[in-house]
């Protein structure tokens, strides 16, 4: 398997600085071999990507932009946890949560952007167990949240 770090490198993808947490929390705990992380918004540069609920003021291709990037983030915030990205060896678990209008149910293919990004990274090993959910708000208006649990190797 190829390092993670080159993968990202091969992909012309850039880990971004670790969000600072908007409360009383870490933005990723490393617990005997799993990083958890907290739930990553769609930040890019210290600004949301998008904003408002799917469905009405976000569309389902720019919330599926949002998730790849907070798939970003995770990797990001885990990689701090675990001492260097190519200490991740495998995703465990993805849990998503997009801000929609309650006629939307396309919360899955949202949360494409976060899976198929762990798919470029790590290929079989970025294959995971994935629960998508429609939520009414989300924090600071995103339309998009993801936690992730990695296996470190």
């Amino acid at each position: 398997m190829t390092p993670p770090g080159q993968k990202l490198a091969e992909l012309g993808l850039e880990l971004p600085p670790v969000a600072t947490p908007l409360g009383s929390y870490r933005p990723a705990v490393l617990d005997g071999d799993l990083v958890f992380t907290s739930g990553q918004l769609p930040m890019k540069d210290g600004q949301l990507q998008a904003t408002g609920l799917v469905g009405a003021e976000c569309s389902p291709e720019d919330a599926q932009a949002a998730a790849r990037t907070c798939a970003l983030n995770a990797l990001a915030a885990a990689a701090e946890a675990a001492g260097g990205v190519d200490k991740l060896a495998r995703v465990v678990k993805v849990t998503g949560f997009v801000a929609s209008i309650p006629q939307f149910t396309g919360q899955a293919a949202v949360l494409n952007g976060a899976s198929e990004l762990f798919g470029e990274v790590f290929g079989e090993a970025g294959l995971h167990a994935r629960s998508a959910v429609g939520v009414a708000a989300l924090p600071a208006n995103a339309p998009v949240e993801v936690e992730v649990v990695f296996r470190v190797g």
